[in-house]
C-alpha cells in the first residue's frame, strides 16, 4: 500500500474547522484508493505565538519538511494585530514559504455554475483562469523599517517617522516563475498575461525584459502585459477572456482575492504552493482565518477540501482520487447544497453548516 505523511496545520480562527473537513475527505479518498495517510498537526500562527512566543517553530518547519506535503488552514487574526511585526502570524506564513523553498503559488479561480448568481457580477457564465505568484521575493521578503527624518514638505512640515518596505527582484526568482507560467498556460488555453507596474517600477520592468526573452521558448503561447491597476478592473469587465496570469508576491496576493470574489465566493478557493521537485508542496485555502465566524458553523469548507484535491495531484500523484474529491464538491453545489456565504438570496437550495456541507461532500465521495 501506498503510504504518505501529511503534516497539518490547522492555524487560527476557522483553520481548525476547514483544515478537519479536508482531512476527512482525504481520508475517505485514500480508504477508497487503497493507499495510506497519516496525519499529524502542528501549531503555527497566532496559537503558536500563545504557547511558544513565535509563530513558527523549528519544531513545526522541521515536521512539515518531514512530510510528503502541507495541509493549512489559515492562521492570524485581531487578536495579534498589536504584535510586534516580528512575531506577527503571518510570519508563520512567510516562514513556512522560504524554509520549505516554495516559490510558486497556484491559485486557480473558477465559477462553478450552480454559483454564478452568487457572483457580483452581472451576465457572468464563465470564469475559468489560474494565477501564478511569485511567493519567495518581492516586498513582503524585502529590506524594511524605520527611521526619522528631518526633511521638510513643501508645506513647511517636518516628515519626522518614516517607514520603507523595499520590493527587489533577481533575473533567477523571474526567470523561474515566468517560466511556471507558461508552463501552466502550455496545458490550459496557451494564453500567458503578465500583470506589472512597469510604467513605475523598475523591477516590474525587469519582469517584462525577462519575459520577452522566455517567450520565444514557447511559440504556442500568446503573452501579453496588463499593468496591475488595469488588470483589476479587467478581471470585473471581462473575466472570462484571461487563461494564466503570472505576477509578483504582492500583486498576486491581492489579484487572487479579487478573483475569488468574483467567482462567488473567496471561500471557494483553493491554492498550491509548489517549490523544486522532491519538497513537500503546502496547500491552503486563500481566505483568512475569519475569526468572527470561528465556531459558528458559518465557515466554508471547499476551498480547503478542493486544496486537498490539488495535494493530492501536485504533490503525491494521486489524480484519480483529486478527481474524485473535485466531482464531489461540483456534485453537492448541483444538488443545491449551499454554506451561508454561497447561499445568494437562499431561493431554491439548502443552507448547511461546515460540518453538515462536509458530509454531503463526504456522500458524494
Amino acid at each position: 500500500m501506498r503510504q504518505y505523511k501529511i503534516a497539518v496545520v490547522p492555524g487560527d480562527g476557522i483553520g481548525p474547522e476547514v483544515a478537519s473537513s479536508a482531512v476527512q475527505v482525504l481520508s475517505a479518498v485514500a480508504e477508497k484508493y487503497g493507499f495510506g495517510l497519516s496525519f499529524k498537526e502542528y501549531p503555527a500562527g497566532g496559537c503558536s505565538i500563545d504557547e511558544f512566543g513565535v509563530p513558527l517553530t523549528d519544531e513545526t518547519l522541521e515536521g512539515c519538511r518531514a512530510s510528503d506535503a502541507v495541509l493549512l488552514g489559515a492562521v492570524g487574526g485581531p487578536k495579534w494585530d498589536k504584535a510586534d511585526a516580528s512575531i506577527r502570524p503571518e510570519k508563520a506564513l512567510l516562514g513556512l514559504r522560504s524554509g520549505l523553498g516554495l516559490y510558486s503559488n497556484l491559485r486557480p479561480a473558477l465559477l462553478f455554475p450552480e454559483l454564478a448568481s452568487a457572483s457580483p457580477l452581472k451576465d457572468v457564465s464563465e470564469i475559468d483562469l489560474l494565477i501564478v505568484r511569485e511567493l519567495t521575493g518581492g516586498i513582503y521578503f524585502g529590506d524594511h523599517g524605520r527611521f526619522s527624518s528631518a526633511d521638510v514638505l513643501s508645506d513647511g512640515q517636518v516628515k519626522g517617522e518614516c517607514a520603507f518596505d523595499t520590493e527587489s527582484y533577481s533575473t533567477a526568482e523571474i526567470e523561474r516563475i515566468v517560466r511556471e507560467g507558461f508552463r501552466y498556460a502550455m496545458g490550459r488555453k496557451k494564453k500567458l498575461t503578465l500583470v506589472d507596474k512597469a510604467n513605475v517600477l523598475e523591477s516590474s520592468r525587469l519582469w517584462r525584459e525577462v519575459a520577452e526573452r522566455i517567450a520565444p521558448g514557447y511559440p504556442e503561447v500568446s503573452l501579453d502585459f496588463l499593468y496591475v491597476d488595469n488588470c483589476s478592473m479587467q478581471l470585473i469587465n471581462r473575466p472570462s477572456t484571461f487563461d494564466v496570469i503570472v505576477t509578483s508576491n504582492m500583486f498576486g496576493d491581492i489579484l487572487s482575492d479579487e478573483a475569488g470574489m468574483i467567482t462567488g465566493s473567496i471561500g471557494m478557493l483553493p491554492s498550491a504552493s509548489l517549490g523544486t521537485p522532491g519538497t513537500p508542496g503546502m496547500y491552503e485555502p486563500v481566505h483568512g482565518s475569519a475569526p468572527d465566524i470561528a465556531g459558528t458553523g458559518k465557515a466554508n469548507p471547499l476551498a480547503t477540501i478542493l486544496s486537498a484535491a490539488m495535494l493530492l495531484r501536485w504533490s503525491l500523484g494521486e489524480e484519480i482520487a483529486a478527481d474524485n474529491i473535485e466531482r464531489a464538491v461540483k456534485k453537492t453545489l448541483a444538488d443545491g447544497f449551499r454554506t451561508v456565504d454561497i447561499a445568494g438570496d437562499g431561493e431554491g437550495v439548502t443552507v448547511l453548516d461546515t460540518v453538515q456541507i462536509t458530509q454531503k461532500v463526504l456522500e458524494r465521495i
